[in-house]
């Protein structure tokens, strides 16, 4: 199977040749410059947006302090959301009102968050998941669907519930220690390409042996 082509808005084209216009690369869609997205990645809704930005981090303004950065080949499913940083309020004071976004002499100076939000290579976010500040999923990681996903995720670990926890690892540690050597997301197209029967079937030492020198 050929990979998908990475420029293209709506990667996967229908048997009636039509595009399923609810899954986007996210890398062509994204605009606003604090949400960086590797090559690969998608997203998909039921609903698509005009705005994919502000539709999967809604408060990802302009202007704000933190980013977020999603690698290469994760798959982002319907209704998941990004809680960025600017989405928290102070908690030292007495209230965790924020008196000083009402003024705009204060405001632009006013974030008492700053955490970015990361998520690695080859990640899974399943349907309704919700990822909140400071989050850092390693690559590999499947969230499943409708967790609610804070602090570190281990590389290849299955996350679920409401806190996330860990519910078993996708491979034994020598297997996702020798997985986190090779970093095929990172291998030219066309070695990807002629691994591909390796990554689907399980077979690493298939994918070992095609490892670029």
């Amino acid at each position: 199977m050929p990979l998908p082509d990475p420029n293209l808005r709506h990667p996967i084209i229908l048997p009636d040749g039509q595009p399923h216009t609810g899954t986007v690369m996210l890398s062509r869609v994204v605009e606003n410059p604090n949400f960086s997205v590797g090559d690969y990645t998608y997203a998909s809704d039921f609903d698509p947006p005009r705005d994919w930005s502000s539709h999967l981090a809604p408060y990802l303004f302009a202007g704000a302090r933190e980013r977020l950065r999603i690698g290469r080949f994760c798959q982002i499913a319907h209704g998941v959301k990004f809680i960025t940083a600017s989405a928290n309020h102070a908690q030292e004071g007495l209230s965790c009102f924020p008196f000083p976004v009402f003024d705009p002499a204060q405001m632009a100076g006013f974030q008492p968050d700053t955490r970015d939000t990361v998520v690695g290579h080859d990640v899974w976010i399943g349907y309704g998941a919700l990822i909140l500040p400071g989050a850092r999923i390693g690559d590999g990681a499947i969230i499943g669907a409708g967790a609610v996903v804070r602090g570190t995720v281990p590389p290849y670990a299955i996350m679920t519930g409401n806190p996330a926890t860990v519910a078993r690892h996708r491979f034994p540690k020598p297997q996702i220690a020798r997985l986190l050597t090779l970093k095929w997301w990172d291998w030219p197209a066309e070695l990807i390409l002629r691994a591909e029967p390796a990554i689907t079937s399980g077979d690493l030492d298939m994918l070992e042996a095609l490892a670029p020198d």
